[in-house]
């Protein structure tokens, strides 16, 4: 398939980015209509307060017959605790 080495290689770029890092995956938007989906990322794009695209992910589960397609935006959220004992 093409461009699948490339989209590998950016993968594990962002994993190593977020490896170091404890937090998790919190999910901003998710709908099963592609055209609310279309609309609501250009909201996102233009609004005043935009969201870091860098710590997005973009999940497209894809559906069978009998699970609909579903559509996700989620951001990375570091967690506030500080580190452990002996940490540091």
């Amino acid at each position: 398939m093409p461009g699948q080495r490339k989209r590998k290689r950016q993968r594990q770029t962002r994993g190593r980015d977020r490896g170091n890092e404890a937090g998790r995956w919190e999910v901003v938007f998710e709908t099963q209509d592609e055209s609310e989906w279309r609309s609501r990322l250009r909201e996102l794009r233009a609004a005043d307060d935009p969201i870091d695209w860098e710590s997005a992910r973009i999940d497209t589960l894809c559906g069978r017959l009998t699970y609909p397609t579903t559509y996700r935006l989620s951001v990375f959220v570091p967690d506030a605790r500080p580190p452990g004992p002996g940490v540091g």
